[in-house]
């Protein structure tokens, strides 16, 4: 048999349990002499150790008692009887698994240990404790999260205690027979990867509660789905209106029933039964007062003697309470789970007749993504009518579609293990007309197979079939390993990684073990059957003939299997590619923490679909003595590729892109940091897979089935139709998500760009006497100032890869008669990517007009493509943040829009240092641009802003408009005024060194050479005091100054003293990060 605790690749499953050691494990090393620190010479640094045992086989209570006994050998007064090294040698080498339905009893360090399997027909192994998720919360609590589970909603489980998460996580998931969950399942997630929660997807997951934790503070996104468990508190929170299983009354009941007979309460809570929920204790003390009794003692040999178990009279006096215990666990666990799966043999008893079959697998997996596998709306309306809102909800679920897929693929393959016993109980149903096919009723009909489940584990538990070998003397190293109490030995590695050689017994088990899980149906099939199995088992070892070897129609089968796993293989890396992809998109969307991919795995994902693409391009080739793979590739792209198209103008101000495979590889080829054609291949990949293009590139490319039939053999997988429509629209997916794959990998490469500057024509002349010039900015750099030619609206220039525009900086230098220009916006296009990025503007460029600046930094956004492109690409990213807009600046009529109230005010600061803190906690590769975060329309300079506009006496009659940065400058003008007459010199050193700051800082910003307006100015200022942490310093000295009273409201939130403490705390949030600027931002000012 194979070892209990094998590697996982002997075993289909995996389990295992660990125990953590007490603080006698971990003594605290001896205090270090005053002045000192640790000295590896005169000190002993004592560190904690955790045991795991891992199992093929989920052995919970098998596992934790072997490792509790291996604790109890270090923390005992006295030596283990063997060394440590032959009881872990021993459950390695020398302990089997025990067969389905049998039992095995081992050796730990004091006392044996008893594991079992169920049988081919009984429930799948599940070793946690069911009776204690019950306990936690009580049976109503419990179905309700059971409902909620079937219908694949998300589920957090609160708790402070690890193992309790797991007991209710385990046993809930433990019940859905003969379904499996088939979404995310984190039963214990790390405060680290909080913003998991954020996904828009089914889940499972635990999250600890810290220790008077307040759950109103707890901010969980998308509540109406939500089933909330507070385990600790026996508290549940349901979504809104989703469907109760049917029957729940009698269901309840039930199970309440079932719990009583083992002292439980339904309630939950740890509450005592009040009907007989002592009724076990009572019986053990009956059997106490009766220890010694001749008569008792006489039965108990009889039944030893006979085989026959009789409850309460044999084993009683013989078994410890830690076996009763796991005893009643069991039988607890097992009976529970059969009423559970006695409610879906009721309900699908006659699913099998509503499955739609196909003649053949070839055809089935050409059109399983598009093809009904279920009859629902006929199996819907054969149902009682109590069913149906629960069942039309449950059969949309994804358990419900892979359990249909696995009833199909059965036809061909070995059924699934849960599916086989599923079956058996519905035929078993049927044999002995527990419902008849042709009676509808809503009636509930009780599981009639607890005693028989209760019986088969006591029977298995109490009688072992089986016991392993006896841990002995290893062949050790004299002196090494020694005892001593309270610490944990060195074990020897050299013993432990060698296993017996001589142990025949254990070699032919494990063969016939493994016979035994490769068909476990041999105990329920007939002799002819079973000889038929074991001749292919045997014929499993045999060497595989060459396909040179074999006829044409072997070897035609054998390539259409290869074809179905390369689609197979296609559209599983197309899915994990959309799930991490989607991860990370969730933490750009603002919810913050970690993404859940990195850089190098998003590379790694499509160096592995670049292979893909590489061997289906390679399978069937014509010519056997052309190298195949990426140059087949490159040299059929080159034949393929027809004549450029156009395609529609991705905004308006941009001329027509032509769109076209060879174009694409033209960029590609002229790209010379590339040397070899696999580079070439792989570039060209990545190119159209950012561009959205991938899929309808490859289609344009294999509809010249001419130039197909020529390099390709009948049966590679490009002749093959259907395969290849599945495998287009597999690709054709990934245009749901945004890649930058080939712009943030080729960072050296010249990229040519073009930029368009559209001017408001109806405001403003349209061309400008003026010399205008623009610098753009993305995250790998800045192409530096251009000049733009006059009269000329329209750029194109070369430079060093920008990766993602951020910001654009347009200005010109006033000269001539129409040196004012009203800019609507900037457009700069990537000519090889395709990506259009838009900087708003809405701003007055001129002397005399709006705030007078001659230049403007704009935050710029990445277009979505029309709609009329391709009907796959409009899914993408929310758009960047943007420059900022008229609503919130002085409007070309003079008026100021969209004010905001004092509330939503405070709020927007809020959300602006948050998403600047949330930036700081994503992985460096994935933050992006901090200048959008600062300057952009919801940043935090906007929202600042926003904050000195509140009751501020801008709009004077007959009087120019006032701006933010007037009150600066006539506050600043008072502190110097100060200075100079000696009253600064009275006030304390800290607030006299901050008003000289706030001074230096803003005659820098007024002296320096850029034309930057006034709005330009206090931008610049706010990002400047965030970079240094100044801006909650500089406050508190303009709320003092008299200039405040004449410039703004007795309303303002500025003269509030309380919003303005509550503001200062804020922006001290940002004193624990380390702001940089980009230069853009920064240039000409010297501090």
């Amino acid at each position: 048999m194979d070892s209990l605790a094998s590697s996982l690749e002997d075993g289909g499953g995996g389990g295992g349990g660990g125990v953590d050691p007490p603080p006698s494990l971990a003594a605290p090393c001896p205090a270090p002499p005053s002045g000192g620190g640790y000295d590896a010479s005169r000190d002993t640094l004592y560190v904690t150790k955790a045991l795991c045992l891992l199992a093929p086989v989920p052995f919970m209570t098998a596992c934790r008692r072997f490792l509790a006994q291996l604790l109890r050998a270090v923390t005992a007064p006295e030596p283990p009887p063997l060394p440590l090294e032959s009881y872990v040698h021993n459950v390695l080498y020398e302990v089997p698994l025990p067969a389905p339905g049998r039992s095995l009893r081992f050796h730990g360090v004091y006392e044996p240990v008893v594991c079992q399997r169920p049988g081919p027909g009984e429930l799948p192994l599940a070793d946690y404790p069911l009776g204690d998720a019950f306990a936690l919360l009580g049976v109503e609590n419990l179905l309700q999260l059971y409902t909620c589970t079937l219908l694949e909603m998300q589920l957090l489980l609160y708790s402070q205690d690890y193992q309790r998460l797991m007991t209710v996580a385990e046993g809930v998931t433990s019940l859905l027979f003969p379904f499996q969950w088939q979404h995310v399942y984190v039963p214990i997630l790390p405060p680290s990867l909080l913003h998991f929660l954020d996904a828009p997807v089914p889940y499972l997951m635990g999250l600890q509660s810290r220790e008077g934790a307040d759950r109103s503070k707890l901010e969980l996104p998308q509540e109406a789905n939500l089933c909330f468990v507070d385990i600790d508190n026996h508290r549940i929170e349901l979504p809104e209106d989703f469907p109760q299983l049917p029957n729940m009354a009698e269901f309840r009941e039930e199970i309440s029933d079932v719990l009583r007979q083992y002292g439980i309460s339904p309630n939950g809570g740890g509450e005592e039964d009040g009907r007989n929920g002592n009724l076990a204790r009572e019986e053990q003390e009956v059997m106490e007062r009766l220890q010694g009794n001749a008569t008792l003692e006489r039965l108990q040999a009889l039944t030893r003697r006979t085989g026959v178990t009789v409850a309460g009279v044999d084993g009683g006096a013989s078994r410890t309470p830690e076996e009763e215990e796991e005893l009643s666990n069991a039988k607890l666990s097992v009976q529970l789970r059969e009423v559970f799966a006695g409610r879906f043999t009721a309900m699908f008893s006659d699913y099998e007749a509503f499955v739609i079959h196909s003649p053949d697998l070839e055809s089935w997996l050409s059109s399983r993504e598009h093809m009904h596998n279920f009859d629902k709306a006929s199996f819907l309306s054969d149902q009682p009518e109590p069913y149906l809102p629960f069942l039309s909800h449950f059969i949309e679920t994804q358990m419900f579609a892979t359990f249909i897929d696995n009833k199909i693929m059965s036809q061909w393959e070995a059924k699934e293990p849960l599916l086989r016993v599923f079956d058996a109980r519905i035929d078993k149903a049927r044999l002995y007309n527990v419902r008849a096919p042709s009676l509808r009723s809503s009636n509930y009909q009780r599981c009639t197979r607890l005693k028989e489940a209760a019986q088969a584990i006591e029977q298995r538990l109490l009688k072992v079939d089986h016991t392993a070998l006896h841990p002995h003397l290893l062949d050790m190293k004299i002196g090494e390993g020694r005892y001593q109490r309270g610490f944990f030995p060195k074990l020897q590695a050299a013993v432990l990684n060698t296993g017996p050689t001589n142990n025949r017994l254990a070699h032919r088990t494990s063969s016939a073990q493994r016979r035994r899980e490769q068909h476990p149906d041999h105990l329920t099939l007939d002799n002819d059957l079973k000889e038929r199995y074991m001749q292919e088992a045997r014929g499993l070892g045999k060497r595989q003939p060459k396909l040179s070897d074999l006829s044409p129609a072997v070897i035609a089968q054998t390539n259409c299997k290869f074809v179905e796993g390369l689609l197979k293989e296609c559209r599983m890396k197309t899915k994990r590619m959309l799930v991490e992809k989607l991860g990370r998109e969730a933490v750009e969307l603002g919810h913050g923490g970690e993404a859940s991919i990195t850089g190098l795995e998003e590379n790694t994902l499509i160096a592995s679909l670049c292979d893909l693409l590489e061997r289906i391009w390679s399978h069937g080739l014509q010519n056997k003595q052309v190298r195949t793979g990426p140059p087949g590739l490159v040299g059929f792209l080159c034949v393929a590729s027809g004549p450029e198209r156009r395609k529609s103008e991705t905004s308006v101000g941009l001329p027509y892109l032509p769109v076209s495979v060879l174009q694409d590889m033209r960029h590609i080829q002229s790209m010379s940091e590339i040397k070899t054609d696999v580079g070439r291949a792989r570039a060209w990949l990545r190119l159209s897979l950012e561009k959205k293009l991938l899929s309808q590139h490859l289609k344009m490319l294999l509809s010249r089935q001419g130039l197909t039939k020529k390099l390709y053999k009948r049966y590679a997988f490009l002749r093959c139709e259907e395969e290849k429509e599945q495998f287009l629209f597999h690709l054709l997916s990934l245009n749901a998500v945004d890649y930058f794959c080939f712009t943030c990998v080729f960072t050296t490469i010249m990229i040519p760009y073009r930029a368009v500057i559209i001017p408001i024509k109806k405001l403003s002349n349209t061309m400008t006497t003026s010399n205008p010039w623009v610098c753009v900015s993305g995250e790998l750099g800045d192409s530096g100032v251009m000049q733009i030619p006059k009269n000329v609206l329209e750029m194109t220039f070369d430079c060093q890869n920008l990766g993602k525009l951020t910001s654009t900086q347009l200005g010109h230098d006033n000269a001539g008669l129409l040196a004012k220009w009203l800019v609507d916006c900037v457009m700069v296009r990537n000519e090889i990517t395709g990506h259009t990025y838009k900087f708003p503007c809405g701003r007055w460029l001129g002397r005399g007009v709006d705030d007078g600046s001659l230049e403007r930094v704009l935050i710029g956004e990445l277009l979505v493509p029309g709609a009329e492109e391709d009907s796959g690409r409009g899914s993408r990213t929310p758009e960047l943040q943007r420059s900022p807009s008229q609503t919130r600046r002085s409007s070309i009529m003079g008026g100021r829009g969209g004010k905001l109230t004092s509330g939503q005010i405070q709020e927007t600061i809020g959300e602006a240092v948050n998403n600047i803190i949330k930036h700081f906690h994503k992985p460096e590769k994935e933050r992006g641009s901090l200048t959008i975060l600062l300057c952009g329309e919801n940043g935090l300079v906007g929202a600042l802003e926003q904050f000195f506009h509140h009751g501020f006496k801008s709009a004077r009659l007959f009087q120019k408009t006032v701006f933010v940065w007037d009150f600066i400058e006539k506050a600043v003008a008072y502190m110097e005024s100060c200075d100079q007459m000696g009253d600064l010199q009275e006030t304390p050193e800290p607030l006299g060194l901050t008003c000289h700051s706030l001074c230096r800082y803003a005659n820098a910003i007024n002296s320096t050479r850029r034309s930057i307006g006034k709005d330009g100015k206090f931008q610049l200022l706010v990002c400047l005091g965030a970079r240094d942490h100044l801006m909650d310093q500089w406050l508190p000295l303009l709320v003092e100054c008299p200039v405040l009273q004449r410039m703004y409201d007795d309303s303002a939130l500025l003269r509030d003293r309380t919003t303005v403490n509550t503001l200062i705390g804020v922006l001290e949030t940002l004193h624990h990060f380390h702001i940089t600027l980009e230069a853009s931002l920064v240039k000409g000012v010297d501090l």
